[in-house]
């Protein structure tokens, strides 16, 4: 596995480099120009770039990640910010970043990720999703992109709605009186056809 390490910050490199996977190949660039340089010059050679957002230029870096993974949409691109920010969070989230993690993560957790990143999932922990999924809800009043949820079965419709307001699998498994297996049911036919791959992005698309 060969990954592209934006990290300007000694401590946290030296971090990475116990922790990185066995056999993996990491290149370690300081600017954006040279994750952009190595990207366009073999963008198929990497599996991964992981990105350290220090405070310094927080609110720029942040959109240099969002305008990697947009340019290349099949790099599965990791963000690891030095501050706690749901805004920055929810902008490279909702822009197809895989996931966001502590600096300082520990290598099994570190494992954990690329083995969720792997599957097609968002990392961001379930509890942290939820939250920027209530937050967006707060700020847009929920919802509504009916064009989009006119694709759906009145029960999908139901099971999307609640998506977009926050609210788990076993919440809406209690708001429509059905178990929890049919809500996922429900869930994976909602992503097949309106093309989403996660919850957050789900969120996203029903509050248009």
């Amino acid at each position: 596995m060969n990954i592209l390490c934006w990290n300007t910050d000694d401590a946290i490199w030296q971090h990475w480099a116990k922790v990185m996977p066995l056999q993996s190949k990491v290149i370690r660039v300081q600017s954006s120009e040279e994750v952009f340089e190595a990207l366009n010059r073999k963008a198929s050679e990497f599996e991964y770039c992981f990105v350290f957002l220090g405070d310094e230029n927080f609110s720029r870096m942040v959109e240099d990640v969002v305008a990697i993974k947009i340019q290349f949409s099949d790099l599965k691109l990791i963000a690891f910010p030095n501050r706690s920010s749901q805004d920055a969070a929810l902008r490279m989230l909702s822009n197809g970043v895989n996931g966001q993690c502590n600096p300082y993560i520990a290598q099994d957790q570190l494992a954990l990720v690329l083995s969720v990143v792997d599957s097609g999932e968002i990392w961001g922990g379930k509890v942290f999703i939820q939250q920027l999924i209530k937050q967006t809800a707060q700020r847009e009043h929920v919802l509504t992109n009916d064009t989009v949820l006119d694709e759906l079965s009145d029960r999908e419709r139901d099971v999307a709605l609640f998506i977009a307001k926050g609210l788990t699998n076993k919440q809406i498994a209690g708001e429509m009186d059905i178990v929890e297996r049919t809500v996922k049911a429900h869930l994976t036919a909602i992503f097949k056809k309106l093309n989403v791959k996660d919850r957050l992005a789900l969120a996203l698309l029903v509050q248009g």
